[in-house]
């Protein structure tokens, strides 16, 4: 919700967290930071990073910075202190989400032994009459495999011969997820595992009627089934452990003291690191680096009114921004010129992504994408285009904390440097970096930190021939896209005529207007 007196917001101060926090010291703003030219030059590498190093600290301490957990409650800490240190009057925002701690496992015990990953490899089964837990280990026994019309495991039948306490592994496809599991139970089963469909790595999940199943169940993806199915004499084990209880998190607001609340520019990057990891690219740089802007920011008079959010629960499903949507009236969203989202901005084998606005790779269903995204897009391309360096469209899938915001037919745009897609042969040419290797080797993984610690050291030692890194961070990326947020939340902080056709009054220090798009980046 918005923050201003006239609007209601439910408020839990930062005190009340009860966290410890790491605090660095911010360089303060300038008085005249008012020009893009001055804002990319107060917007530094080293203050970026002092906010990561804070962020490693609290995951050091407290083992993550996951929504629910001390280490998210300690991150507000630090954000809410170097908010109120910048002097802005920060407001933290609370509200309670389902919260799981999910400890499943599927892993290749022999042989060439391999331990797949929960949430990219596989996912628990969540059928309507629960969950069970439970742990397994013991022979894979294919069902039905390879089965040409996917029906394996549709019937008692097809567990003829099936070993009793063996795991089976069963194709999707012919009948439902709970009927196949049932079926396998009955046969003496010990656990199972569904796969997908040939050449679909895609996870989805494993619902339905399940009544009288006690056995641990997950779905995998087609490669992480093939790879097990075609592992003569392989003994897995699968295990499904989780804890479900409902706990509350937080979003975190600062606005500028000057302003148009009518035609408000938003801002914002999910401050959630998913469990067990720091959360130091995914989303540590987009954090710090709107928290930096935002720092630098605080002296400049905008036409417009600026709001910087830092979500909760994004990791969850975007629960932050959606909750802060989903509270706003009409007059709200009609109030809200645009939003700008920043979500993984210094990946370490990174390429120059920017949400795709104008649709120009086709991805994206006609009607999804609000009008004056297109204009966004441009501004960021403009800005690469100075600046000399390469860019492509990032899909406007609504994947990050944009999502809820174009769903209410809000215009948004922002940057994006890869997750766990593989960089191609063409982007290496251009970008530098390891064709074939993902774009963050670390993504939703505990080596994603500052540290070093865990990482595939041949495959960063590689990335290192091309770039300077520190940890899982790429500094040259970062450093590029930290100036890229703090240009682009400047521009549109003076004027969003481009967007959505509000002239402000005031000069217009960004150079956002129409007439001056060529020169927006230059003065």
């Amino acid at each position: 919700m918005p923050i201003r007196n006239r609007r209601t917001l439910a408020i839990a101060t930062a005190a009340a967290l009860g966290a410890s926090v790491v605090l660095a010291t911010p360089a303060y703003a300038g008085p005249n930071n008012n020009s893009v030219d001055k804002i990319t030059k107060a917007v530094t590498l080293d203050g970026v990073m002092q906010h990561l190093e804070a962020f490693q600290a609290i995951a050091d301490e407290h083992g993550d910075r996951a929504s629910g957990r001390p280490g998210y409650a300690a991150s507000v800490d630090y954000v809410v202190e170097q908010l109120e240190q910048a002097g802005y009057a920060p407001e933290v925002q609370e509200f309670e989400f389902e919260y799981f701690d999910e400890n499943n496992a599927l892993i290749r015990v022999s042989p060439n032994p391999r331990t797949f990953v929960d949430g990219d490899d596989f996912v628990r089964n969540e059928f309507d009459t629960g969950s069970p837990e439970g742990t397994a280990t013991a022979p894979l026994v294919p069902v039905d495999l390879p089965s040409p019309d996917n029906t394996g495991g549709c019937t008692a039948a097809d567990f003829a011969g099936f070993p009793a306490g063996s795991i089976a592994l069963i194709q999707r496809g012919g009948c439902g997820f709970a009927v196949k599991a049932v079926n396998a139970q009955a046969a003496g089963a010990a656990g199972v595992i569904i796969m997908n469909n040939t050449g679909d790595d895609s996870l989805v999940g494993m619902i339905g009627d399940a009544t009288g199943l006690t056995i641990p169940a997950v779905f995998a993806t087609y490669s992480a089934g093939a790879d097990l199915a075609t592992t003569p004499g392989a003994t897995v084990t699968v295990t499904v452990d989780y804890d479900a209880d409902i706990r509350t998190t937080y979003n975190v607001f600062a606005e500028t003291a000057a302003g148009d609340d009518s035609n408000t520019v938003m801002a914002g990057a999910h401050l959630d690191s998913v469990q067990d990891g720091a959360g130091i690219n995914d989303n540590g740089t987009g954090s710090a680096g709107l928290l930096e802007t935002a720092i630098q920011m605080q002296k400049v008079k905008p036409n417009n009114t600026v709001r910087f959010a830092w979500w909760g629960a994004e990791e969850s499903g975007l629960l932050g921004s959606e909750h802060y949507v989903a509270n706003l009236s009409e007059e709200q969203i009609a109030d809200l010129a645009l939003y700008l989202n920043f979500d993984m901005i210094g990946s370490p084998n990174y390429m120059f992504g920017i949400y795709d606005g104008d649709n120009s790779g086709g991805t994206a269903e006609e009607g999804f994408i609000p009008e004056g995204s297109a204009q966004i897009e441009d501004v960021f391309e403009q800005f690469y285009t100075d600046r000399g360096e390469p860019f492509q469209d990032s899909e406007f899938s609504g994947r990050s904390d944009y999502g809820p915001f174009i769903a209410v037919g809000v215009p948004a745009g922002g940057l994006f440097t890869g997750a766990e897609v593989e960089k191609t042969v063409a982007e290496a040419e251009v970008y530098g970096g390891v064709a074939g290797a993902s774009y963050d080797p670390c993504y939703h993984a505990a080596c994603d930190n500052l540290t070093g610690e865990g990482q595939d050291e041949a495959l960063y030692a590689l990335l290192a021939e091309d770039y300077d890194l520190v940890g899982n961070v790429n500094t040259y990326a970062l450093d590029v896209n930290a100036d890229a947020v703090a240009a682009a939340v400047l521009t549109f902080a003076f004027d969003t005529s481009t967007v959505n056709g509000v002239s402000s009054p005031g000069k217009s220090h960004g150079n956002a207007n129409a007439n001056a798009m060529k020169n927006r980046f230059a003065e």
